[in-house]
């Protein structure tokens, strides 16, 4: 970003400039984006590895033969926080602000213990559109290996699908399709049982059969990142269908921020009378990442 501002680039003072555009665009993107859709809480991306945690090394570039192992710290923490939102007056007034984030803690080399809580409070015309609560607590064992195993728990409330609470507890297994610097794809299926309280409808209580496809792939030295999920829940031995799909474009402004655009589909088949099955949305936001 900075090669089309060359003449910033030789100040003496270009990091104090670099971090008051950055804060600047972040004030911007908040103030001005537009959701074009109704908006979903959904489970956002997950952190992945940007290299395999135990990472081979050559000592002497002359030689190939001579490579030692050099494993990650343990007790290492990572994260990543998003931001967006929107302010529009006029014909329609409407106000809405996101707030989600990624962390994943290694308790050792086969344990590492992650979540991905997630907020979003919207209103339209001063009336309450949105206010979705997200919330899980992931573990993963052997999660250096091609095959490994998880649990989690997570909870959810959502005014936009009027649901009061959501509990989910489900147990399964992933693995890494493919697993390099440039390129991440895993999938993972598991067994979960979800209890839901709607406002409106009797509460349900079913097993559904899930399925995860996530993938990440980094372009240009890392400048660029394409990130998708999809995500297909059927319910076990009832008509009761849950899918959602995300699509991001991340591009960096500097080691830690990047601009992040987001389109995300969701539907359920059951429904509160008055809710559509189905929910897009399209957003543009400011990402701090850790890793």
């Amino acid at each position: 970003m900075w090669a089309f501002f060359p003449t910033l680039r030789t100040l003496p003072t270009c990091l104090f400039v670099k971090n008051v555009f950055s804060s600047l665009l972040l004030l911007c993107f908040l103030l001005t984006t537009n959701a074009l859709w109704a908006q979903v809480v959904e489970q956002p991306d997950p952190l992945r590895p940007a290299v395999p945690d135990s990472v081979r090394k050559t000592i002497d570039s002359s030689s190939r033969d001579t490579v030692v192992i050099v494993p990650k710290p343990l007790h290492l923490l990572r994260y990543k926080f998003t931001a967006d939102g929107t302010i529009t007056a006029g014909n329609v007034n409407r106000e809405l602000l996101q707030l989600a984030s990624s962390l994943d803690y290694t308790l050792s080399n086969y344990f590492k213990l992650s979540a991905n809580p997630s907020f979003v409070y919207g209103k339209q015309n001063g009336l309450l559109a949105e206010r979705e609560l997200f919330s899980d607590l992931r573990t993963t064992y052997r999660h250096e290996q091609r095959l490994y195993y998880l649990a989690f728990g997570s909870f959810e409330r959502s005014n936009l699908r009027q649901i009061n609470r959501r509990w989910t507890v489900a147990a399964g297994a992933g693995y890494k399709l493919v697993e390099s610097k440039r390129a991440y794809l895993s999938v993972t299926n598991v067994v979960l049982q979800e209890f839901t309280d709607f406002y409106e409808l009797d509460d349900i209580n079913v097993f559904r059969n899930s399925t995860r496809l996530f993938g990440e792939y980094n372009f240009a030295d890392n400048r660029w990142t394409l990130t998708h999920t999809a995500l297909l829940q059927p319910a076990i031995g009832q008509s009761n269908l849950r899918w959602n799909a995300t699509v991001s474009v991340q591009v960096k402004l500097n080691t830690v921020i990047s601009l992040r655009t987001t389109l995300a589909n969701a539907y359920e088949s059951l429904v509160v009378p008055g809710r559509q099955n189905n929910d897009l949305r399209f957003t543009i936001g400011l990402t701090y990442e850790r890793k």
